[in-house]
């Protein structure tokens, strides 16, 4: 189905968004000794929880498979300005991991009464993410009523 240009430009534009606003929140991670906090607390909870399979990571591991996978995301934008209806599919949870991910770094922050890494980045994930899943829902009614 087609959908119209105008729609598809949208969403192509909100996917390209949240893959740069992810890029930024990484840089933001990375300069504010995200694994420092993550590690440990992972260590904990599988302290507690021993049977719950949440890794830890090496700097270099974790970094590469994030520049990776923003890389895959930049490449789907492509498709995305295109209006791929199977990519609009994909948005929801894509749009829902990386509004959970702003949110955690939000809730981490209250919680520890201090500014964690990631933070200061976490709205505009929000924001992106948000904006993803609104333009992922008017392209599938779009494509729906075409």
């Amino acid at each position: 189905m087609i959908v119209p240009q105008q729609t598809a430009s949208r969403f192509g534009w909100a996917w390209l968004a949240l893959a740069l606003a992810l890029a930024l929140h990484v840089t933001d991670e990375a300069l504010t000794g995200f694994l420092s906090v993550y590690n440990p607390a992972v260590k904990t909870l599988r302290a507690h929880v021993p049977f719950l399979p949440v890794p830890t990571f090496t700097f270099g591991v974790w970094l590469a498979g994030l520049v990776l996978g923003i890389c895959v995301l930049l490449a789907l934008a492509v498709p995305a300005f295109r209006g791929a209806r199977w990519l609009a599919l994909l948005a929801y949870p894509v749009g829902i991991l990386m509004f959970a991910n702003g949110m955690g770094h939000v809730a981490g922050t209250v919680y520890m009464r201090r500014p964690m890494p990631g933070v200061y980045s976490a709205p505009l994930l929000l924001i992106t993410s948000t904006y993803l899943l609104l333009m992922a829902r008017t392209l599938r009614a779009a494509a729906r009523d075409n």
